[in-house]
This record gives structure tokens, C-alpha cells and sequence, in this order.
């Protein structure tokens, strides 16, 4: 077993190292708001594909720990090995391992492509083994690449407006300034690629695979995530490419549902939440500036939820057993109601108007975004001490 000091190593939104304490201390911060809500429901059996970070770890914490479920996580992270440490994710997960087994609940996981046959194997495997049918499946996959099992092409998705060229002003992550920024228009083949990544393909993959296992229980909830976000951002996020594969996961919710519904009287929902910082959203041009913005306004109106928060309300309000999920006009349960709320959403506006690098740091909350960031990974976590050498290696089994 290897111990080191692990110092961040971060170029713009890319955090090459990790630190398995402060991993372990955000895991324990979500563990217990979740078991602090009280969320007095059992549910049962759950599939959290995509469990290692953000909104899904939020689910896996939310659905074993605060609904006390039998959980089976699928990832795909990096183990520590000799000197090089793990991914956040791993050892995220490792904590969770650690705090199930001492609470005497139930948590596995698979580490694997959930995209690849093999990984719905693996996971079908393990649930004929010692899990059994499914009461809740949800699907929280996020990655810029996705091989097609049926014609073993690879994709990758974009970012990228579909209409006119994009012209904006966001934040250069590494010197903290604001900067203008244009996007080319996507091609049709931009739109194809980004959908077969972040659209609703592989999700219906799971639901046929579970469904032709008989490993989906009557009454089986099933729920994917999905981001709106606001008139700021909307040319490149919801109008644009990753839109069109957001639209494409809606529409796969539907068809799902309905195969649900006739079959085992159960259900298929597209959750819409709130904007966060994730890996994921700090790579997005022109959303670190937003959040930075956003965070700002609804701390000081004391509406500000993290992903934690946000799954917890999903469940209480929406999803627990005997709740039936308030939708909009489209089907979508909506998480995001309090980041869309007027309020919050004229006040952004007008910072929105007002920023630049001189007063970046007095009118936003980009230090907490920047603090945010690097707590993905484990970094500038209150009560851990950097300078301490700690073990690189740790299981999730």
C-alpha cells in the first residue's frame, strides 16, 4: 500500500489528480443531510447507473442512506495504483463502501463501460445474485464519448449552437478573466454525434436489458436527469446540440413510460435540476460565469441547493413510494423550479449585464465556484490536512 501527498494538478476544467480524504469528508457532508431529511420511506432495490459523481452519486447517498435501499452502482473510474492516485469518483464511491458496511446497508458496484454489452451484464448478473427485482432505476450517465454496441462506431459529442454562430463572454479558468468567446454553428453530423452520446439510446438499452432479465419489480420508477437553465445560456445549451440530444431523452422517457406503465404499472420520468458545478458544467463555455452569477443571488435569497439537496427534494417530493411526481406541461419533474424562479433569474440577468474581470470577484461567487470545483476532486475541503501524506489505494468492493 502506497501513502503520498497529493497536491492538484488543474488546467481549466481538468483536474488530473484526486485526494482520497477530501473525497471521503464530501461523501460524509451528503450522507448526512441525507439521513438529517428523515426520508422515512423503504424502497427497496435500486440500479444507479452513473453513481460516482454529482447528481448520481446524490441518488445512490439519497436512495441507501436516506431511504435505506439495497443499491447496485455502475461507474466507470480509475483505481489508485503505487503512486498515482485514483479518480475522485473511485474513491467517492470507496467512502460510501466504507459508511454502508458500518450502518449495515447494502451498496455494490460495478466498475465498467455501462455502455458496453459487458457492463449491463455484469450489473444483471449481480441483481440475479442478491439483489432481485428493481423498485427504482436511475440513469445518470455523463461522458464526451460513446461507442454504439449495434455498429461499434465511436462518437463523440459537442458543443456547438445550431443556427447562427454564438458570441458570448465566460471566464478563462486558468487566469480568472472574462473573455469573449464565438462557437461555430454544428453540422448535422455534430447534432447526430451529441445525441448518440447524451441522448436517450443507451438508457432504453438498460431498461430492454432489465426488462428481458424480468429484473424490473411492478410499480418500477424509473428517472434520468436533464438540465433547461436559463435565456443566458440557452443558444448554446438548450438550443443547441446538447438540446437536441436533451430532447431526444425526453422523448425516450415517454416511450419507456409507456412500456412501464403497460407492463408493470410503473413509470418513466425526466427530472430537470438545477444548475451545478460539476465537471461537466465547467466545461461548458459561459456556464462557470453563469453559476458563479446564479450562486450569488440565491445564497442571498437562501434558495441555493447543492446536488445533495436536490436529490433529496426529488425524492421526498416526487418519487419516494405512495408520492406522484408534479410534472410540467411535457412530462418533466422540475427541480429547477427555484433557479428559474423571476426573481432569481432577473437579478442573474442584471449581474449578467454588469460583469467583467475587474468585478468578477465582488459581484459573483466565483471563489466559491473555484472552491467548488476543486472539492470535485477533494481539494479545499474543510478539516483536511493537505500536507499529510495519505493511502493511494482503496477498494470499492
Amino acid at each position: 500500500m502506497a501513502k503520498a501527498v497529493i497536491n492538484p494538478r488543474i488546467r481549466g476544467f481538468i483536474c488530473t489528480t484526486s485526494h482520497p480524504t477530501g473525497c471521503a469528508v464530501n461523501v460524509r457532508r451528503q450522507i448526512a443531510i441525507a439521513e438529517a431529511a428523515q426520508l422515512a420511506q423503504t424502497v427497496g432495490n435500486a440500479l444507479v447507473i452513473g453513481s460516482s459523481a454529482g447528481y448520481g452519486l446524490s441518488s445512490l447517498i439519497t436512495l441507501a442512506f436516506g431511504h435505506r435501499a439495497k443499491v447496485l452502482g455502475c461507474c466507470f473510474e480509475r483505481p489508485g495504483k503505487e503512486a498515482k492516485p485514483g479518480s475522485a469518483g473511485f474513491y467517492n464511491l470507496a467512502e460510501v463502501h466504507t459508511q454502508a458496511k458500518a450502518k449495515g446497508l447494502t451498496v455494490e458496484t460495478i466498475n465498467g463501460d455501462a455502455f458496453a454489452p459487458s457492463g449491463k451484464e455484469a450489473a444483471i448478473a449481480a441483481l440475479k445474485a442478491r439483489f432481485g427485482k428493481l423498485d427504482y432505476v436511475v440513469y445518470s450517465v455523463a461522458t464526451p464519448k460513446r461507442t454504439d454496441p449495434a455498429t461499434g462506431v465511436t462518437y463523440t459529442s459537442t458543443l456547438k449552437p445550431i443556427g447562427p454562430e454564438y458570441h458570448a463572454k465566460t471566464i478563462d479558468l486558468d487566469t480568472d478573466e472574462i473573455k469573449p468567446i464565438s462557437i461555430p454553428t454544428a453540422s448535422d453530423a455534430d447534432v447526430e454525434a451529441t445525441i448518440k452520446v447524451m441522448g436517450g439510446d443507451d438508457w432504453k438499452m438498460w431498461i430492454d436489458a432489465l426488462l428481458a432479465a424480468d429484473l424490473l419489480a411492478p410499480g418500477c420508477r424509473v428517472v434520468a436527469y436533464s438540465y433547461i437553465g436559463p435565456q443566458i445560456t440557452h443558444a448554446i445549451y438548450r438550443a443547441g446540440t446538447i438540446g437536441r440530444a436533451k430532447d431526444h431523452l425526453e422523448a425516450t422517457a415517454h416511450t419507456i413510460d409507456a412500456e412501464l406503465k403497460q407492463k408493470l404499472g410503473g413509470g418513466a420520468w425526466v427530472s430537470v435540476n438545477k444548475a451545478l458545478v460539476t465537471q461537466a458544467s465547467s466545461a461548458i463555455p459561459v456556464v462557470p460565469l453563469y453559476i458563479s452569477l446564479l450562486y450569488k443571488v440565491m445564497k442571498a435569497q437562501g434558495s441555493h441547493e447543492g446536488t445533495i439537496e436536490q436529490m433529496v427534494r426529488l425524492w421526498k417530493d416526487h418519487l419516494a413510494p405512495g408520492k406522484t411526481p408534479q410534472v410540467d406541461e411535457k412530462g418533466r419533474i422540475r427541480v429547477d423550479n427555484q433557479e428559474l424562479a423571476p426573481k432569481v433569474q432577473k437579478e442573474t440577468d442584471a449581474l449578467w449585464a454588469q460583469v467583467d474581470s475587474a468585478n468578477l470577484m465582488s459581484i459573483s461567487d466565483y471563489a466559491s465556484f473555484k472552491r467548488e470545483f476543486r472539492g470535485l476532486f477533494g481539494f479545499e475541503v474543510d478539516g483536511v490536512d493537505y500536507e499529510q501524506p495519505v493511502e493511494i489505494e482503496a477498494s470499492i468492493g
